[in-house]
């Protein structure tokens, strides 16, 4: 066997080894339904709509798309913890990987959707990103989490079916922002071209 694939081996088993003892320690919840709400965020109610809404949305199109929310992410990155938490629950249906996970970790007030990769196509990277901050932050900076997941969960599902309209993800701040720049340097431009107009040579040849 040529010495680089025996180099490439070892430093394949290493880095999962290193994965491996890395992640070893993290507690991840049970997956005890669609709605694992460890961090007790959603009201009883919410709970058993959104459960029934996911069997449902899995019973129609084997799509298994699960909340949860946490009340820790034990150092790591919500990004690692959703990669990990989905790779250890192996979300989605084995052969298609059509899984997808809401978690909402409130005590560090994040919030992420991981994708299976059967459903990257649809539900990509710029979908999530706009459901996130279009449908479940701003119900969340008023106090409505019941609300917000439940915004997220029928967002989710709308992007499968090809069915989501995307909203702009500009603030009214921004606009305001935004107006006030453009009115500067219109004022900016202005004055400048008032000064080249007054400064200009008049007719006539200097000899």
């Amino acid at each position: 066997m040529p010495i680089r694939r025996i180099a490439l081996l070892m430093f394949t088993g290493v880095a999962l080894l290193w994965t491996t003892l890395a992640f070893a320690d993290i507690q991840f919840p049970t997956l005890s339904g669609r709605v694992v709400d460890n961090a007790q965020l959603l009201n009883p109610a919410t709970r058993y709509q959104l459960t029934e809404i996911l069997q449902q949305q899995e019973k129609q199109t084997s799509n298994q798309i699960v909340v949860v929310t946490v009340t820790d992410l034990q150092g790591l990155t919500i990004a690692e913890y959703g990669y990990q938490l989905g790779r250890h629950w192996k979300i989605g249906q084995k052969d298609k990987g059509n899984g997808a996970l809401l978690i909402v970790a409130p005590a560090e007030r994040e919030v992420r959707i991981e994708v299976g990769y059967g459903l990257e196509g649809a539900l990509t990277d710029a979908m999530s990103s706009n459901i996130i901050h279009t449908k479940i932050l701003p119900q969340f900076r008023s106090g409505n989490f019941d609300g917000g997941v439940t915004a997220g969960v029928e967002s989710i599902i709308a992007v499968i079916k090809n069915e989501y309209v995307a909203e702009s993800t500009e603030t009214s701040s921004d606009r305001r922002l935004a107006l006030l720049v453009g009115i500067f340097l219109l004022f900016v431009m202005l004055q400048i071209f008032g000064a080249s107009v007054l400064g200009a040579p008049s007719g006539g040849s200097n000899y």
